[in-house]
């Protein structure tokens, strides 16, 4: 099956086609830790006609741009030096000094040691906004317009978007040159994941679950798995739209809106927000950032010291979960691995989506793909792009019934999830008559009814208050089958 991805997606994506061997990569980028989308758009540029890549001068442009030591920039900028650097930045506007701050924490620049002149500011109008971005900047130590300090000036910058805009026509075309098997195998080798490695179709559903917030605005996830299932790179990797936070203090301001800078929080900039490894996690008052979700998770607004906040960001809260040797959950209450300020059943009926992480391989190097497939990079645009096509959800409205007295928290979980599977699985599905009812119902509608019921399920265990039945779906002119899910 292998050969048979790799060569469909050399004809049919020839333009994003990457051939991937980890060996050769690993060693090419050792010591440099840059995220897939970024080391997929270095081996791109640096590309031989052949396939084969141009090793001498990527390494040569990496020892331009990349420092091997952190402490090499400060010190550097501070002898006067003019440094071009590849790198991880955020963007803060002060608003009342009417200033543009730049920060690069893998570096030790601090945001009053950055600053963007209004030349380069203006030169990249909607490019240079709050928040994190990735990009080429050229650096150098000015002084400060009093003459008594200086500062980090950024005095160049260039975008890192190699893709400015992707065609999800052209995607939908070549969708129909793969059979819907080859297509899971091809969208969990542009995870970097060799599809072989996985022991069922079961488990690679599963594994393909995470992307549904890369595509599907506002969807609210939880996973537990054990340790080692790659969670932590499928989110912190794959895509520079998302935010991962891993342990450590978490306020208001930093999620929502920090009064006292007048900046937004990451929720704001992000297509969706992961909490990883959520046990280290802990909130600042409690009590104020689940007042903040909660309004959050229901609507996509909260008020922050009168000020309404919105935004379309998805939010996945990732633990552990203890499990028997059987691989299966030692508790039959699975919320009971959350921390103790996520354990409210009004709080957790707010999410949409629940993911069986136990079901999943323990990640190792085998199973790292080798073969051509398309560049991360291309793929996170796609699915960032994805996330705005209303066709799915119309398509959803046009196939499917349901009770007219359902809960519309969950018919709205059922809806997002059925539409994300949609987008990811069948792209090339525009109007009824293109879809496959049997495929649509096996792939989108089915799980998106159990991973809902999952959710209130565990809400009951909580509160028993809370009930576990979920409502009937069922595709139109195809008639009403009860669902026996618990």
């Amino acid at each position: 099956m292998r050969d048979v991805i790799s060569e469909k997606v050399r004809q049919h994506f020839a333009p994003m086609a990457i051939y991937k061997d980890p060996n050769s990569t690993d060693s090419l980028f050792a010591g440099r830790n840059l995220p897939a989308f970024v080391k997929d758009f270095l081996l791109k540029k640096y590309l031989n006609h052949d396939g084969s890549i141009d090793r001498g001068k990527l390494t040569s442009f990496l020892d331009m741009v990349i420092p091997k030591e952190a402490s090499e920039v400060k010190d550097k900028i501070g002898r006067g030096d003019t440094l071009t650097l590849l790198v991880r930045f955020i963007v803060y506007i002060d608003l009342v000094k009417g200033v543009r701050r730049f920060a690069i924490p893998d570096l030790g620049i601090k945001l009053n040691e950055g600053i963007i002149p209004e030349y380069v500011y203006n030169q990249h109008t909607g490019t240079l906004v709050d928040g994190e971005r990735w990009g080429i900047i050229k650096l150098c130590l000015m002084p400060d317009d009093d003459g008594k300090k200086n500062h980090v000036e950024m005095v160049d910058y260039k975008p890192f978007k190699p893709y400015k805009s992707v065609d999800v026509a052209y995607l939908r075309e070549a969708r129909q040159s793969f059979t819907t098997e080859e297509w899971i195998d091809m969208l969990l080798s542009a995870m970097e994941y060799d599809a072989n490695s996985f022991e069922n179709i079961h488990q690679k559903l599963e594994f393909l679950t995470r992307l549904f917030i890369f595509v599907e605005p506002r969807l609210n996830v939880v996973e537990l798995a054990p340790k080692g299932t790659g969670k932590s790179y499928v989110f912190g990797n794959l895509s520079k739209y998302g935010w991962l936070v891993s342990g450590g203090k978490v306020t208001r301001a930093k999620l929502f809106y920090d009064k006292q800078k007048q900046q937004n929080g990451i929720i704001k900039n992000h297509d969706f927000t992961v909490f990883d490894e959520i046990q280290t996690i802990t909130f600042q008052e409690p009590s104020e950032i689940q007042a903040a979700l909660k309004s959050y998770l229901e609507s996509g607004k909260t008020t922050i010291d009168n000020n309404e906040f919105t935004s379309e960001c998805g939010l996945m809260l990732m633990g552990n979960i203890q499990l028997t040797s059987n691989r299966l959950p030692q508790s039959s209450r699975y919320f009971d691995a959350l921390p103790v300020y996520f354990r409210e059943s009004a709080l957790l009926d707010r999410f949409h989506c629940f993911i069986e992480g136990w079901y999943l391989p323990r990640i190792n190097k085998s199973m790292i793909y080798k073969g051509w497939t398309i560049n991360v990079e291309y793929f996170s645009e796609i699915l960032h792009t994805l996330r705005t096509e209303n066709v799915y959800g119309l398509l959803f409205d046009n196939l499917v019934v349901y009770d007219t007295k359902a809960d519309m928290r969950d018919f709205k979980a059922v809806k997002k999830i059925a539409t994300a599977a949609m987008k990811l699985l069948f792209p090339h599905w525009r109007t009824v008559e293109d879809v496959n009812f049997d495929d649509f119902d096996m792939y989108c509608l089915q799980p998106a009814i159990m991973r809902r019921g999952i959710i209130k399920e565990q809400c009951h265990n909580i509160d028993p208050e809370f009930k576990t039945a979920m409502p009937n779906f069922w595709i139109k002119n195809q008639g009403c089958v009860e669902q026996e899910l618990f």
